[in-house]
């Protein structure tokens, strides 16, 4: 089974049990500060399972592009990308665990859906500990489906719970279905630790909250959130090890072959992380971000980076990226329109940044030669200092790999360990920045709400003043300030910010209501509200109005009335990327 095949499977399996097909949302997030991308399918559902209504109903089922880079460094293996699709169903406070096994298990082993054979899967459920009981539930329901007991593991929390994201919040357990990809038959006892069973599927049970007492207090409303990666499982129905031997890898490694020359790249790490990093590059860039220094951007400039330095290992030193681009566009263009939106923004951007990348990899090599050149004849341990090849990477982007081949052509080594040290140290000074790259719920507080709300005026603001090409290209939100990112060519000028803080002063200070209706996309864009579109013909949407000045699909939350927003102050305006401007801004008590 191909997975475009797959895809379309689980959506028709899920729509037979009443739930409603929902849009992908886009990898960047919208107002949740405790992400860089969208990880999973739940991001864009934080405030549904939150308890605002969704409008497509109480059971839902999609498939999620994600981009998670904690696992970046285990790409290249048979399982790990940076990018992938992941289909999943959810229950709003409607069904619970024993409709959630009954699914999965359906989908899984039924004939006419995956038809995967029950002595090759495998079962795990939360153990239990001082927080919360053993999930007998759930075993007992896997029992009773004709699992045998010796296929059920039961797990600890740090294998079988699921948050809270924060000290507080949402959780629960969860249960795990893996699949026997050995060519013996699965032994009959279950071992997680052996890798030839390969997880699957997730069902995730949110059931509690944890309290600032730190105590777990059953949910009101309990929520099913479930996740399949369309990758892994594709490789699974294929009979395939990896996930880089399906149909959605092949045609780029025969294009890196062609390009590099390379005999089988695909059998090389290097071409793997080539490939895969590229087409996480491509969906990032589809969705507005450019390469650059900060955040979303940085990340992007790194994978790219990466690919190339990984090129490099394939005895390729020239441009490749922008052919591989164009590949990847047409075989996923029927299913994300996006990138055939953005493909021509993509592949130039793609071009620029390695060729930036060619000008920094020479700028290091002038630096490392002059610090080679330094260093006499007559010494002779030959030695580029840690402190000297973190340097090189920190002010030129040169990289260690690329460090140690050059010196080692003039006799030189280098020192790791103190490399790493000194990458531990910057490490340390940055980690306010290491819970960008965790899940979790968005802060729901008084505070954020406001500043939610603050950023549809300042779009609208922004369309007045800058101009109607204005678009968000990301938002996050925390308790301290709004950050809102948008396409612009230049900087804004002073003159321009001014106007625009007057314009969503002004607003405020008219005391405008605050209200939503539901209704279809393309109604939506018929009524002018602004927003990022979905393909999906006829899905029904949120459309917030603040009274007669600004229309705008959202999820929430929001104010009731713009005076509930205060005093709005722009802090700062800078650069994001390559044609992408930021502000940040905040909202104050009114003045006496």
């Amino acid at each position: 089974m191909k997975a475009d095949e797959l895809r379309q499977k689980f959506l028709d399996f899920f729509q037979t049990k009443g739930h409603s097909v929902i849009s992908s949302a886009p990898l960047i997030p919208e107002n949740d500060p405790t992400v860089l991308f969208t990880t999973a399918g739940m991001h864009p559902l934080v405030p549904y399972l939150m308890g605002e209504k969704h409008p497509a109903g109480t059971k839902l089922c999609n498939f999620q592009k994600c981009i998670r880079t904690g696992d970046i460094e285990e790409v290249g293996d048979d399982t790990h990308l940076t990018f992938f699709e992941m289909l999943g169903n959810w229950s709003l406070g409607e069904y619970f665990k024993r409709e959630a096994i009954e699914y999965s298990f359906e989908f899984l082993t039924a004939p006419q859906w995956l038809n995967l054979p029950l002595e090759r899967l495998a079962f795990t459920v939360f153990a239990g500990d001082e927080d919360a009981p053993f999930d007998d539930e759930s075993f007992a329901i896997w029992r009773e489906l004709g699992v045998s007991e010796d296929r059920i593991a039961q797990l600890p929390k740090k294998d079988n719970w699921w948050g809270p994201a924060g000290v507080t919040g949402p959780c629960g357990p969860d249960t795990e279905m893996f699949y026997w990809v050995g060519e013996e038959a699965a032994p009959a006892k279950f071992d997680p630790e052996d890798k030839r069973w390969v997880e699957i599927w997730n069902d995730v049970f949110m059931q509690y909250n944890k309290n600032e007492a730190g105590n777990f207090e059953p949910l009101t409303q309990r929520n099913v959130d479930t996740g399949m990666g369309l990758e892994r499982v594709s490789a699974v129905l294929q009979g395939k090890s990896s996930c880089y031997d399906t149909e959605l890898f092949i045609p780029l490694f025969d294009k890196l072959e062609e390009i590099t020359g390379f005999e089988k790249p695909r059998n090389e790490r290097a071409g793997r992380i080539v490939v895969e990093h590229i087409r996480s590059a491509v969906f990032i860039m589809a969705d507005g971000v450019y390469p650059g220094n900060v955040g979303q951007a940085y990340v992007l400039r790194r994978l790219i980076r990466r690919a190339a330095r990984e090129c490099r290992k394939l005895n390729y030193f020239g441009l490749f990226a922008e052919e591989l681009a164009k590949l990847i566009i047409d075989n996923y263009k029927h299913v994300y329109s996006e990138l055939d939106r953005e493909s021509a923004k993509i592949l130039e951007e793609l071009r620029l940044e390695e060729e930036q990348f060619r000008t920094t990899l020479e700028n290091g090599e002038k630096q490392l030669r002059k610090l080679i050149d330094r260093v006499p004849d007559f010494v002779e341990k030959k030695v580029i200092s840690g402190k000297n090849a973190f340097d090189l990477f920190q002010t030129y982007g040169y990289p260690l790999e690329i460090t140690i081949e050059m010196a080692a052509e003039s006799g030189f080594d280098v020192d790791v360990e103190g490399y790493e040290k000194a990458l531990a140290k910057h490490q340390e000074k940055s980690r306010a920045n290491a819970g960008n790259f965790k899940g979790g719920l968005q802060d729901h507080s008084e505070q954020t709400t406001r500043l939610h709300t603050a950023t549809h005026l300042l779009q609208q603001a922004l369309k007045d003043v800058v101009g109607d090409h204005i678009s968000q290209k990301g938002s996050n939100i925390t308790g301290d300030r709004l950050r809102f990112d948008f396409n612009n060519p230049e900087k804004v000028t002073k003159e321009q910010l001014i106007e625009v803080e007057k314009i969503v002063n002004d607003q405020i200070q008219r005391g405008l209501e605050i209200s939503f209706a539901e209704m279809t996309v393309e109604d939506a864009k018929e009524a002018g509200a602004i927003g990022v579109f979905s393909d999906r013909y006829g899905e029904l949407v949120k459309v917030y109005s603040i009274g007669d000045y600004s229309k705008e699909i959202c999820g929430g939350p929001h104010a009731a009335n713009t005076k509930e927003l205060g005093r709005f102050k722009i802090l700062k305006e800078e650069s994001s990327s390559r044609g992408v401007r930021r502000i940040k801004a905040n909202v104050f008590p009114q003045e006496a």
